[in-house]
């Protein structure tokens, strides 16, 4: 009997030890991985446009062994030209895992829902995972073991705040949010992350607070791909809560800064933040093809 797929729509799939396999994966050498993809095709749909997601998963599945495919919006043309289910049924009889980035979350949910192989979000409106295993291999590398440490989040809480909390929950940290009043999370999203593990979760309105003591400050733009027509009203609200040296100097002494970029230098966060020697942007960035590596390793039943 086949056993069912394991898909990773969200962080929150993975038990604390699933995450820790991952991790495990992720830091090996990709030549003592095997070639657990050997031979089969990775499907990688993207309906919205990207850099580092493209280059490090297309990496990551060369590395395993197999073969990337990208695939444009149009030429699926989810509920268009055809269904997301068939679509993924055939697909499913193509690829060992399909992986896809997306405008609406409810397509990967949709997907997974008929899928035969592990279906892999790189990114939605409402998570964007793949990100979040990236930061906390940066911080384990960076800062060593993370149980009982801070983490700071500063700005929207967006899919990329939620996932990283997720991640940082199974890791046991303690978890400040600092968003503008009516941008942050729900009580209900506190209360949902902090049963993942958190050390304790704490949402408020000054970046200040939110970075003070942190190991990590995290942020991101201000405004996402499709937000744009909240420019003007989004960069007035969120204007105090750009990550400045101020904030920075808030946090820990050993403190990092982190992004998921593109970044907008003076926005959410100023030049000699980000381009100093706090800040590991780039090697964050290169750690999402050993997240991605990892990750699929995982899914495709490679174990630590």
């Amino acid at each position: 009997m086949n056993c069912a797929p394991r898909h990773f729509l969200d962080v929150a799939a993975l038990s604390r030890a699933d995450l820790d396999a991952v991790m495990m994966l992720a830091v090996r050498p990709a030549a003592a991985l095997g070639r657990p993809l050997e031979d089969r095709g990775v499907a990688l749909i993207f309906e919205k446009p990207s850099t580092r997601t493209r280059h490090s998963m297309e990496m990551a599945v060369v590395e395993l062994g197999g073969h990337p495919i990208f695939t444009r919006a149009e030429e699926v043309g989810f509920d268009d030209r055809e269904t997301v289910e068939d679509i993924t049924r055939i697909m499913c009889g193509y690829h060992g895992v399909i992986a896809a980035r997306v405008f609406d979350h409810r397509v990967l949910e949709r997907m997974a829902a008929v899928a035969t192989v592990p279906i892999v979000n790189m990114l939605s409106d409402r998570s964007h995972p793949l990100q979040a295993l990236a930061d906390v291999l940066t911080m384990r590398v960076e800062l060593g073991p993370l149980a009982g440490r801070t983490v700071a989040w500063v700005g929207d809480w967006n899919n990329v705040s939620r996932s990283l909390a997720e991640a940082c929950a199974l890791e046991g940290m303690a978890i400040r949010v600092g968003c503008p009043a009516g941008y942050g999370p729900s009580e209900a999203e506190l209360a949902r992350i902090g049963a993942l593990g958190a050390a304790s979760v704490v949402a408020l309105d000054s970046a200040l607070e939110a970075a003070r003591g942190a190991v990590a400050v995290h942020t991101d733009a201000f405004v996402s791909m499709g937000q744009e027509a909240e420019s003007a009203e989004r960069m007035r609200r969120f204007a105090a809560h750009r990550v400045t040296r101020r904030v920075m100097d808030a946090a820990a002494p050993d403190a990092i800064f982190m992004h998921c970029l593109p970044a907008h230098r003076g926005v959410e966060v100023d030049a000699e933040v980000i381009d100093g020697p706090r800040s590991r942007v780039v090697p964050q960035a290169h750690h999402r093809m050993h997240a991605a590596r990892g990750l699929l390793a995982h899914l495709v039943g490679v174990r630590p």
